[in-house]
Parts: C-alpha cells; structure tokens; sequence
C-alpha cells in the first residue's frame, strides 16, 4: 500500500516518517514551496520540525496529481482547511485517513463527516490518539487509535503504519475516535490557563477530571462509545495535551492564563492551535445537543477577552452538585 501525506506541517512531516519505514517510497503534499524544497534537497522540514532527519524515500510535492499513485491518503491539515483541501483532490474511492482534530465552523461538522460530503465512494479512516509530532519523527515509542468501520481495511492500514515504536489500536467507533481528539483541544486550552494563571496542580487535575466528564456526556450524545473516549484517543490525548508546553493548545491556554490577548496570541503563531477555532463551534453543538459544559464555555470566554479573573471565579462558584449523575 502506497502511502500520501496531505498537509506538510510537523504532523504530516512525522507520519511520513512512520510511513517510510523500511524504506517505503512516500508521497507528501505540501502548500509551502520552501517546505517542499527543504524536505527535498536538505532531507529536514526546517520550517515545521527543525532538526528532524527525514527518510531519503519521502518525496514532497506542491503538486495534487502527484498523490495519483497513492493508495490511500493520509490528511493532516488544520481541521478549517479539510474541506477545502478535499475539493481539490481526485480521491475516487481510494481511503482517506483523517489525521485533524476539530470540528468545522459554521457547518459544526466532524472532519469525517465533511471527507463524507466532499467524497462519498471513499472510505474513512480517522487516526488518533496522544502524539507530540517532534517525539513520533524521533522514533519515540506512541500508540494512537486508528478508527475505520471496515475491519479488513482497518487492519491493512495498522500492518501499513505499524512498527514496534508505532503502534496503531484498532477501533469501529470513527465518530468516539474524531470527537475525543476534538474537545481534548479545548480542555488542553483550560489547562494552559490554570498554568499561566498559577492555580496550581491540584487544579490541573480537577480540570481533566472534569473536563473529561464533558468529552464524555458530548460523545455519547453523538454516538460515540464511552470505552472509545476512554481511550488513546479520548482520555490519552487529553492526559498529554494538558500536561505540557509542546502542545501548542496549552501554550495559548498558559498566554490566556497570564492574562494575555487571545487576538495577540493567536496572531503570533506559525502553527494552529486548533482548539481555538473549536472551542465556538463546540459550544453552538452542545448547546444544540442539549449538553452542559462550564469548561467549554469558561475557554470561549477567555477567546472573547472576557477578564481571566472573572471567568475563573464564574467557573469556581457554579453550584454544587453531585459527581456522577
């Protein structure tokens, strides 16, 4: 199987590498000509991820009709950009993995279910899970759900992917898979903010516990399966996107919590941080879905430059209630 990479960022540039593996001739679409040129003539995405040696068999392209050989597609652009990106590409019914986190302004759609709408005959695959793009080009040991309905499809393109520092768990649940990835991006925020704002580790964990609890009650009201968003790709992501300053999502939620302007923060960034264009569209699909989530709102809040004070304190006098119910 013939492996292309849509997006040439630091994730698209990591799973490259994973898909090069002994050797295996891959194929990378990026949008900036000097990636395409780093990655070619210098073997390094300077741009994206700096200091990385990348296999002599990865070969970047600006190029679409370069991915015609490919037998399936890997998509690692930002979530915004996926439908746009799919329109331009002749996919027939070659499958697409989905490798963005996020949920679609205005549409409030998942990534699969936008990949569904652009093109119908392919089938779909989302791949997940905790994964520091610097650490899987490394050869770092990781383990991400890949989530594909078809199980003989899922497992040609775990053998594909896998390698003993690489190792893909196989799951059904596409929609469990998609969302886990999406809302931990917005709980990773509110992290970022009980750092910057000096809150404290007690609170950090308070925040996962219950951030949790809202990745969990918005899931199962989409479908999704609670052992799924317990997962790699739920619980996992968010146990590591929450805990560190490589994630660019707790970044912007550490400037936040120093009471810093989103607009600023936002506009100082090479990268995406995605939960910052997900946390808006998360908030209008819970309250449609008739889902309660204070942390969801409190991030939206500080988004809109709502004083980091005062959403602290609305967040910390909500009424008591029981844990579980």
């Amino acid at each position: 199987m013939r492996i292309g990479i849509v997006g040439g960022g630091a994730w698209g540039t990591a799973l490259a590498q994973v898909a090069a593996r002994d050797r295996h001739p891959v194929q990378l679409w990026a949008r900036e000509p000097e990636v395409v040129a780093s990655i070619n003539r210098d073997r390094e995405n300077a741009l994206f991820l700096a200091g990385v040696p990348l296999s002599s068999t990865i070969v970047a392209t600006n190029d679409f009709d370069a991915l015609d050989p490919c037998d399936a597609l890997l998509i690692v652009v930002p979530a915004q950009h996926v439908g746009a990106v799919l329109r331009q590409l002749d996919v027939g019914s070659r499958p697409l993995v989905l490798c963005a986190k996020g949920i679609e302004a205005g549409s409030r759609r998942l990534v699969g279910e936008v990949a569904r709408a652009e093109h119908p005959k392919a089938p779909i695959a989302v791949l997940s899970g905790p994964t520091f793009a610097h650490e899987v080009a490394a050869g770092l040991p990781t383990a991400v759900t890949l989530a594909c309905e078809d199980e003989e499809l899922r497992g040609r393109l775990a053998d594909r992917l896998a390698s003993p520092v690489f190792r893909p768990y196989g799951s059904a649940d596409v929609i469990g898979a998609e969302i886990g990835g999406a809302v931990k991006n917005v709980l990773a925020i509110a992290c970022g903010v009980v750092e910057g704002a000096g809150l404290g580790q007690n609170a950090r964990a308070a925040l996962i516990a219950r951030g949790f609890a809202e990745m969990t009650r918005f899931g199962l009201a989409r479908g999704a399966r609670s052992e799924t968003l317990a997962g790699l790709s739920g619980l996992g992501d968010l146990v590591l996107t929450c805990s560190s300053t490589s994630s660019r999502n707790f970044s912007l939620g550490v400037g936040l919590g120093q009471g810093k302007a989103a607009a600023a923060l936002l506009a100082d960034r090479r990268t995406v941080a995605e939960g910052a264009f997900t946390a808006p569209v998360l908030r209008e699909a819970a309250a449609e879905a008739g889902v309660e989530m204070p942390v969801t709102e409190a991030v939206c809040a500080l988004l809109e430059d709502v004083h980091v004070r005062e959403v602290i304190d609305a967040l910390l006098t909500r009424p008591l209630r029981e844990e579980v119910r």
